[in-house]
């Protein structure tokens, strides 16, 4: 999938597929980036203090490390991340080859939960770049 140019119309349907998807669940912020830290587009709860802009270069070297370290011990590549925090949690998960889908949230919602919304998500953010 090859995200190239994103259209108004599109970008509007992705905001309401995580808005529906992760934010209306209780996630904090939701950012989707390029493989180079550059933010595609990102959601919050309307209380986020994050810095996105930071946060987005930083998760770009953060995966682009350990992707290096699953080719040191033999995988083609780790494809989700995960950190937990004590209040705070991020997930990381590939979109594609391209794109990054990083979710920060609290200790209110279980891993297991927020991973079944996050391949709907998924799912539904590449109908929408497929049906260019």
């Amino acid at each position: 999938m090859n995200y190239g140019v994103v259209s108004q119309e599109q970008l509007e349907k992705i905001d309401g597929i995580l808005g529906d998807q992760l934010i209306n669940i209780g996630v904090d912020c939701v950012i989707i980036i390029d493989m180079a830290g550059n933010i595609i587009t990102a959601k919050d709860n309307g209380t986020s203090k994050y810095d996105v802009y930071s946060f987005a270069a930083l998760a770009a070297g953060n995966f682009a490390t350990v992707d290096a370290m699953a080719k040191l011990v033999g995988e083609q590549e780790f494809s989700l991340l995960f950190h937990k925090g004590t209040d705070c949690n991020i997930h990381f998960s590939k979109i594609d080859d391209e794109l990054l889908l990083i979710t920060m949230f609290g200790k209110h919602i279980s891993l297991g939960f927020l991973r079944l919304n996050v391949v709907e998500t998924i799912d539904q953010i590449r109908k929408v770049w497929s049906s260019k």
